[in-house]
């Protein structure tokens, strides 16, 4: 029987950066993962394969687009879709095991296997039960099932977001249940690559919780891409038959029945945790109402010595959060004050335009009771956008109009995912928009966007 200080359960983003982080810190750490890869749903089918196929359709539509307005001539490139799924592969495995090395250079125990807890202190895997101190539960996710549509991923015509990545081939149409990330992410991939994208979501906008001008203006683009959008829809089931499959939904305004065909239908109506096999019932782990172990301001649960991450848990279902997360039970662990910013947890969403967005909304900084200032800059106005063909999007900075303090910043436009660090690192420390005008940025770079919204929450932009 093997003993440690820490065993966390799952290797995804959140536990395998808490088992690395709990073994700098001198613990003795195992961590359990039933996959023949660490990394976790991110890693193997999640964040990193559908940002290699976003990244490649997106290539292959600036070949098919912009190549001839810079002077690149001669014929466009074709879909091979085998050497993509190849290159995709690749780029997993590349990152997986990058996973391995660092669990062998801090000196974790790769434990192999699917846990179950037994008690305080002690966790079976397989035949074998090891004994520690603490326990992290980091198990993730799982995608959300929806009544009336049964999802099939070999098969290839209903799918999840984890059949999205390997279908046998670019459908020529594709229905998307869910106009969330996930959904508009992996529909915009097929997009652009030719399919016919319908997206169909439930309530009357897409990407639920974004700021209202986001919504709006990445529907806009999305929809002159050649995505079509169903809102205030109701699905009532997707079933397939000779390699096809049919969605039936009622409209919310009139109670109207529709219903549209497809070659592929994608669920993609969000992720639940995933803790079955655990135990926790039997161990006496408290849950919340949606089915997330219940956890105090520490990661702990209600049983002594057992914590909780991640998408396991309630939050964002974000990596970066799980990260976080995951550091700062590990220093708990290690008698530390671990410490996660809540309220400065960016998001974005990988298409092209990227959309990214930190802190409140202009809605929700009204509804808090507090006079607001909006400081907006469109990329037409910059010049490294226009010059990538990315002129249509904005920067919106939502202030405190009484202190200036940065409540949000909400992005649509070239790099969004990389510019919103900045806002973050400004609102980390307590940054008015005034700290961010006055702060030189280079040009000709997309970032100097950010600074205009500064100073358009303040005496005026100079570029409009």
């Amino acid at each position: 029987m093997s003993s440690y200080d820490l065993i966390v359960i799952g290797a995804g983003p959140g536990g395998y950066v808490c088992a690395i982080r709990a073994a700098q810190l001198g613990l003795k750490v195992a961590c359990v993962e039933g996959r023949e890869t660490l990394g976790g749903t991110c890693l193997n089918v999640g964040c990193i394969p559908s940002k290699a196929l976003l990244h490649a359709s997106h290539m292959y539509h600036e070949a098919e687009t912009n190549f001839t307005k810079m002077g690149l001539m001669g014929d466009g490139p074709s879909v091979d879709w085998t050497i993509m799924q190849s290159y995709k592969a690749e780029t997993v495995e590349t990152n997986t095991k990058g996973v391995e090395f660092l669990f062998k250079k801090n000196k974790i125990d790769w434990i192999k296997g699917w846990a179950e807890i037994q008690g305080p202190g002690k966790i079976k895997v397989g035949d074998d039960v090891h004994e520690t101190k603490n326990i992290v539960i980091a198990t993730g996710s799982e995608p959300s099932p929806l009544k009336g549509v049964e999802v099939e991923n070999e098969a290839g015509v209903i799918v999840d977001s984890t059949g999205a990545l390997t279908l046998p081939g670019v459908p020529k149409s594709m229905v998307v249940i869910g106009a969330g990330v996930i959904g508009l992410e992996l529909g915009s991939v097929y997009a652009r690559l030719g399919a016919e994208v319908t997206v169909i979501e439930y309530l009357d906008a897409i990407t639920p919780g974004m700021d209202a001008d986001i919504q709006k203006q990445f529907q806009k683009t999305l929809t002159k891409q050649g995505m079509k959008f169903v809102l205030g829809a109701a699905v009532q089931s997707a079933t397939a038959k000779n390699g096809q499959a049919t969605v039936k939904y009622k409209l919310r305004k009139d109670d109207s029945e529709q219903e549209v065909t497809a070659d592929v239908v994608l669920l993609a109506t969000g992720r639940r945790p995933y803790v079955a096999g655990l135990g926790l019932d039997k161990v006496g782990v408290e849950m919340t109402d949606r089915g997330q172990v219940k956890i105090d301001n520490h990661w702990a649960t209600n049983v002594k010595g057992i914590y909780a991450i991640g998408d396991a848990v309630p939050g964002p279902m974000l990596a970066h959060k799980a990260e976080d997360e995951g550091m700062a039970v590990a220093e708990v662990i290690a008698g530390k004050a671990g410490h996660v910013n809540y309220n400065v947890i960016p998001g974005v969403i990988y298409t092209t335009p990227e959309v990214a967005n930190v802190g409140l909304t202009e809605a929700a900084a009204k509804e808090s009771g507090r006079k607001v200032k909006i400081g907006k800059f469109p990329f037409l106005g910059n010049a490294r956008a226009k010059a990538m063909f990315q002129g249509d999007g904005f920067v919106k900075i939502v202030t405190d109009a009484d202190t200036d303090r940065v409540l949000g910043c909400h992005i649509i436009g070239p790099n969004a995912g990389e510019m919103i660090h900045e806002v973050c690192v400004a609102m980390e420390f307590g940054a008015s928009a005034e700290d961010i005008a006055l702060t030189c940025h280079a040009h000709p770079t997309t970032s100097e966007a950010v600074r205009e919204a500064a100073l358009a929450a303040g005496s005026g932009a100079i570029h409009v």
